[in-house]
């Protein structure tokens, strides 16, 4: 009783740091920059009371869309992480290192790059359904190839390599470019929530909403296929349909982020595991917010070092997630293979 309630006082603690991690560091986004604005100009704009006309257009028009962009995106890539994990049931599976971010990122810059050419605009909608197809056809692949490899390390390295593939395919596609518009793909292509507006944040506000809603309501089917699929079918999950609506649900997240943002690297790999580490728990319906919060926090944090570290110049936001992610992947790898000794 007494081991019940202090995992219900982990949880309650967990949720209120991630909450309040989320609300600062979404305001130290919007207050620092290379103009200082502060927490009164803010609660101005907010309000609609009258204040300079450029601190308002830098805070509502530049930097309020990009911080809210990385806090919904961030969180959208988490969670396609914990899903992608729980599919292959594979600790460092994400959509990163599966290619399925590369994969989304190919199509869209292949899309971009024929339509720009013809001088047609690409809309929200349009930029969401190209990452979508990229990504579901990077997912297909591995799906393919987890069939034919029994080691899910062997299935990793699969996704690396269509990776690398379809990066190459970007890189050359925009090196050859000519258009201006069609060449600043190139930063887009690293990873950045620059250049974010509110037509931008409603249409992922609404994708990312829907879709961690279906997430969250596959709780209790996906707490029985942590378990093992057996389990799962005694249970009375329908496994064929759960596995395909992670499938769906994970490449649509996916695809969210890489249409408005370009791939981000490691935040799916790594945010799982250390919000696993806070709650002490691996229950989907405490994973799945978690996540989301979690994934909010280390895009904001990331997001203002790569803003702020080196200004003027800007970082893209891959090489800083790169920089807190990866050791975490390499800390990963290492205990499993310490665990598997013993």
């Amino acid at each position: 009783m007494q081991r019940q309630g202090n995992r219900k006082i982990r949880h309650i603690a967990s949720f209120l740091l991630l909450g309040i991690g989320v609300l600062v560091f979404l305001v130290c986004n919007i207050c620092i920059g290379s103009v200082e604005i502060s927490l009164s100009d803010i609660g101005k704009c907010l309000v609609g009371l009258e204040m300079e006309q450029t601190i308002q257009r830098i805070l509502w028009d530049i930097r309020f869309p990009r911080a809210v962009a990385a806090m919904i995106l961030g969180g959208a890539l988490a969670l396609a992480g914990y899903l992608l994990q729980t599919f292959f049931h594979n600790p460092i599976a994400g959509p990163f290192t599966l290619g399925i971010s590369s994969g989304a990122k190919m199509v869209v810059a292949l899309v971009m790059v024929f339509l720009l050419g013809k001088s047609v605009r690409v809309s929200s909608t349009m930029l969401i359904s190209s990452a979508f197809l990229g990504a579901l056809l990077s997912m297909g692949f591995v799906l393919l190839m987890s069939r034919k490899v029994s080691k899910m390390s062997m299935l990793i390295i699969s996704g690396v390599m269509i990776g690398y593939i379809c990066s190459a395919v970007t890189e050359f596609v925009v090196t050859f470019a000519n258009d201006a518009d069609i060449v600043n793909l190139h930063n887009w292509s690293r990873g950045s929530f620059s250049g974010t507006t509110w037509d931008h944040v409603v249409v992922m506000a609404a994708v990312v909403l829907v879709t961690s809603l279906i997430v969250f309501f596959l709780s209790k089917p996906l707490g029985a296929y942590q378990l093992g699929e057996a389990y799962a079918r005694n249970m009375g999950v329908n496994i064929k349909f759960l596995r395909g609506a992670m499938v769906v649900l994970s490449s649509l997240l996916s695809a969210c982020i890489v249409a408005f943002a370009g791939p981000i690297s490691f935040v799916g790999v790594a945010v799982p595991h250390l919000v696993k580490g806070m709650l002490g728990t691996t229950k989907p319906i405490l994973m799945i917010p978690a996540c989301f919060l979690g994934g909010s926090v280390f895009c904001l944090f990331c997001d203002l070092l790569a803003r702020t570290l080196f200004a003027p110049t800007e970082l893209s936001i891959s090489t800083v997630t790169a920089v807190f992610g990866a050791p975490i992947v390499l800390w990963i790898m290492v205990r499993r293979k310490k665990e598997r000794a013993v």
